[in-house]
Parts: C-alpha cells; structure tokens; sequence
C-alpha cells in the first residue's frame, strides 16, 4: 500500500497515545495497494511511450479523518485535530487536499486496482507497520 500519510499517523498514534489529523481531516489522501501500483508500472514500461504521466490511484478520496478515525478503531487510540508539525515532518503535505484520478490512466491502459483499499487494509490489520 502506497501511503506515507497512514504509516505516519500510526507512528505518531504509538508515539504519543493519539492519532492526530490536521485542520477539520477533510484532506483528501490518495492511496494505491501495492501490487496495483506495481501491475501499473509494468503496464507502462509495456506500453508508454517515453516521457508518459499515469496516476496510480485506486483510492481517491478518503479523507484524512477518515484515516485517523481507522486507525484509530484499529489501535484503540482518541483521535484529534494537531497542527501540522505534530504530524511529523509530513504534516505539511497531510494539511493539503489532493485530490486525484486515474480515470485516464485506467482508460489509456486498460489498469484498474483491483487490490484491497488502503481503508480495508487498515481495518483488517493486514495494513505494514
């Protein structure tokens, strides 16, 4: 699973008892599983043509309260908004929305993820770290 955000709010979870979100968590975080992203790659070395842009996302718009809040369930930690330098030195990325699609990448390459979301990763336990 592609995603610094999640491994960084587990670390500060374990860290410092909370999982802590920045702002009101609306921010989306994309996220992929993995063997998607590597399936992706290998389309592209197949098929792309030099100097080819994809988006290797399966997951685009769970919210970074919405993280917390797994991850939180998951380790049975409070959940809270923090500034953004609590968050480790991610917290500024993790502040910022970004939203993204693969739709095209899916269209030009025929690619759809096909592996479990970062959400049911986390949920389940099956989620590194």
């Amino acid at each position: 699973m592609a995603s610094a955000g999640a491994s960084l709010l587990r670390a500060n979870a374990q860290r410092t008892g909370a999982v802590g979100y920045v702002g009101d968590g609306s921010q989306r975080w994309p996220a992929v599983h993995r063997l998607d992203a590597a399936r992706l790659f290998r389309l592209i070395l197949e098929q792309g043509d030099p100097g080819t842009v994809a988006h290797a996302v399966g997951d685009e718009g769970d919210t970074m309260l919405t993280l917390a809040e797994t991850i939180a369930r998951r380790l049975d930690r409070p959940v809270a908004s923090v500034p953004a330098e609590h968050v480790g030195f991610l917290g500024s990325i993790v502040a910022v929305d970004q939203p993204a699609s693969s739709a095209r990448t899916q269209e030009r390459f025929g690619w759809q993820p096909t592996h479990p979301s970062l959400i049911d990763d986390l949920t389940t336990g099956v989620y590194p770290g």
